[in-house]
């Protein structure tokens, strides 16, 4: 069932901009050395952080880019990037709200994604797909443009994972009949408090030479040894 009048509020989505646009401006304010930036650089990582999700998530679903309809968007993602680096020091030092920002950005964009791919009619599988893409997509084009490791391809605490279980939370609970408004709270908080949780209690998924090493250690527990 389709919902065609579903509108993401203005309000809302500028708060995940800004939100991302801080989050972003505090990460690249954090390098020194040869890979300290500049003002620009760290506007461009903070624009990028707090745009990136919502570009991608209208890109996957061919739709009118939200971002690019309205002034607010950029001047947000910008003045939220000015904000982070001029605070920076002080944020720096409260470590806990980073990562409160941190989760809650992810949460806010997996649900926003979810919400909108359901809402045009995706199925729940692929409308979780696009969630996800949305939640971490401003991270992933950050470590693009700053030559870094993509973050959620390496170990560490749950990032994606969160993002996809709030965003099957969002499509279950919109799949047995709960209001979207409503089933997109539900996962936001669903991402929020596994991200929290993943980051107090250093939770993260096995690596996979872990995993290998576990696999041989049963297969040789069985090979009989002779011993002369």
């Amino acid at each position: 069932m389709t919902e065609p009048l579903f509108l993401i509020p203005l309000w809302a989505d500028l708060l995940a901009v800004g939100l991302g646009g801080v989050q972003g401006a505090l990460f690249a304010s954090g390098f020194v050395g040869q890979r300290r930036l500049d003002l620009l650089g760290v506007v461009i990582i903070g624009t990028v952080v707090g745009m990136g999700g919502g570009l991608i998530r209208d890109l996957l679903l061919n739709v009118e880019l939200a971002t690019m309809q309205s002034n607010w968007y950029l001047l947000t993602a910008v003045a939220a990037a000015l904000l982070g680096m001029l605070l920076a020091n002080t944020f720096q030092r409260l470590n806990a709200v980073i990562v409160a920002l941190d989760a809650v950005v992810i949460g806010l964009f997996g649900a926003f994604g979810t919400s909108k791919a359901l809402a045009i009619g995706l199925p729940e599988v692929p409308a979780v797909f696009v969630g996800v893409c949305a939640a971490v997509g401003g991270s992933v084009l950050r470590d693009v443009f700053m030559g870094l490791p993509v973050a959620i391809m390496h170990v560490g605490s749950l990032y994606a994972v969160a993002a996809a279980a709030g965003c099957v939370v969002l499509a279950l609970s919109h799949a047995f009949g709960a209001p979207l408004l409503a089933a997109a709270i539900a996962g936001l908080i669903v991402t929020t408090v596994i991200r929290l949780l993943a980051v107090l209690f250093d939770i993260s998924l096995p690596e996979q030479r872990a995993l290998y090493r576990r696999k041989v250690a049963v297969e040789t527990s069985s090979i009989p040894i002779v011993r002369p």
